[in-house]
């Protein structure tokens, strides 16, 4: 047990200092042709849970616990060589393929109206990406044509001949995916992308001015292209496009945990970094535009410990403790720039870095980072304010100091609810924790709920046999003369609620 708190952060927050409305968009997952993700993840016709449409209803009980709102979808580096025609119509007629991304047979057994279909009966928002690798303008707005238009069409009547008659209204697209990254097939330099994107959203645009489209950003702040692909991707297609992806997986390196668990230090300077880079470029056009970014790829990965995995073999992470703070800690983050962070996918849905676990033909449980996701996505309130407050920092060999807590405070005018999630970001060291109310007209607050996720054993994880080893339990949040005050151990993730008594 943690002798105690050494030492305190107290933070004051006021509602009249608001950081902006928080975009529930922020919550959303990702579905790729990758591993099990979809194959014994999302669809197993053979499972004793599976629905008519073959989709497994028990894993689909968890997503809906975990709360995502929006699914991006089919890719992932498996888009850039995707045909979309393959995962459409009868399904006994469908080609099996040679995945170039995964170096897997694809079976094409689930493709565009599966996917679609799923979502609407889930009640999650579609987020659909075009290849951009091997394909090109045409292909992408057979697509949205495809998927969007009115009946009467050729498109659009083949899309009813296949069982849906009714558009599907796909809001959001991604224009390819990483083509920064050697890895990808058909990558490119930001120059012939650029261009690519530019055609591409151009003509997605004349058939409906009204998408929001993405971008390709940068795959990681450490690629060679950073920064300047952006400015030079944005001024090529800075008018087509409202938003700019960012993707980012973290990871203990060289044993350093500490680094690990201020992971958010490095996405909040990505986010800065690409928000000035976007900036600048309107400024050159003289444009109020403001771009904003689709962080469509994020979570911890052990990607160098798995860098040599055999193809079709790819790492299902189970995840501890400390990887469920750090997940908290980048949902924090993310909250908190909700001002130019429009979209948010953390990577994947299931069984690939995933929240949730399945076995083929048997049980679907809930992994650590399923837990923070989950409560995240249900209390946060409708605003996101901005904290002023001073406590204890910790020194880390990749950012230097950084603040031991790591928090964001949400609320909601209308009920006067506060919902405040916080981080102890040090390995060893408890922290005290005091929040000023005093800014709020309340004369007196309730202590609804303050759930904690921590472990005497920081890499305790959940698994088929103890699905709930690790689990939210009650903390000894208090209120005292119009503070709220709290004990927060070291590697834990908070999540305490409050309500006009």
């Amino acid at each position: 047990m943690d002798a105690g708190p050494a030492a305190s952060s107290k933070i004051k927050i006021d509602p009249m200092f608001v950081v902006g409305g928080l975009n529930r968009r922020l919550f959303g997952s990702f579905v790729e042709h990758l591993g099990r993700c979809v194959y014994t993840g999302i669809y197993e016709p053979d499972h004793p849970t599976a629905d008519s449409h073959g989709f497994r209803s028990d894993v689909a009980e968890l997503i809906t616990e975990l709360g995502p709102t929006i699914v991006r979808y089919p890719g992932g580096n498996f888009v850039s060589a995707y045909d979309w025609r393959d995962g459409i119509g009868p399904k006994q007629d469908r080609p099996v393929r040679y995945d170039l991304a995964w170096n897997v047979k694809e079976t094409n057994q689930v493709g565009t109206d599966e996917f679609l279909q799923w979502s609407a009966r889930l009640g999650l928002e579609p987020m659909m990406a075009v290849n951009l690798g091997t394909a090109g303008v045409r292909e992408a707005v057979e697509l949205l044509q495809y998927v969007n238009a009115e009946p009467g069409l050729a498109l659009s009547d083949e899309r009813g001949r296949n069982g849906q008659v009714e558009p599907y209204d796909v809001r959001v697209w991604c224009l390819g995916n990483e083509m920064d990254g050697p890895w990808q097939i058909g990558f490119k330099t930001p120059e012939e992308y650029g261009r690519l994107a530019e055609e591409t959203g151009r003509a997605m645009k004349r058939f409906d001015r009204d998408l929001e489209l993405v971008a390709c950003g940068s795959s990681g702040r450490g690629m060679p292209t950073f920064g300047s692909w952006e400015r030079i991707v944005l001024e090529r297609c800075f008018d087509h496009v409202e938003h700019i992806s960012a993707h980012a997986y973290y990871e203990p390196t060289d044993g350093d945990e500490q680094s690990f668990l201020a992971s958010a230090e490095d996405m909040d300077r990505f986010i800065s970094s690409v928000v000035a880079t976007a900036d600048h470029v309107a400024a050159t056009r003289k444009s109020d535009k403001k771009i904003t970014i689709s962080f469509d790829e994020w979570n911890v990965w052990f990607a160098e410990r798995n860098a040599d995995h055999e193809p079709g073999t790819e790492a299902e992470e189970i995840y501890d403790v400390s990887e469920a703070v750090v997940v908290g800690s980048l949902l924090i983050e993310l909250i908190r720039h909700t001002d130019r962070v429009a979209v948010a996918c953390q990577a994947q849905l299931v069984n690939l870095l995933a929240p949730i676990l399945t076995r083929p033909g048997g049980p679907a449980w809930r992994q650590t980072i399923f837990h923070p996701f989950a409560l995240t996505s249900r209390h946060a309130a409708p605003v996101v304010l901005a904290e002023a407050g001073d406590g204890p920092v910790i020194n880390t060999a990749r950012y230097g100091a950084v603040d031991q807590l790591h928090s964001v405070t949400t609320h909601d005018p209308d009920t006067g609810a506060v919902v405040i999630f916080a981080v102890n970001r040090s390995i060893d060291t408890p922290l005290g924790f005091e929040v000023d109310l005093g800014g709020f007209a309340v004369e007196q607050w309730q202590l609804v709920e303050h759930l904690v996720i921590t472990d005497q054993d920081p890499h305790a994880r959940n698994t088929e046999t103890e699905p709930d080893r690790v689990r939210p339990v009650a903390g000894n949040a208090r209120l005292a003369d119009g503070r709220l005050i709290a004990d927060l151990p070291a590697i834990s993730w908070h999540c305490i609620r409050l309500a006009p008594a």
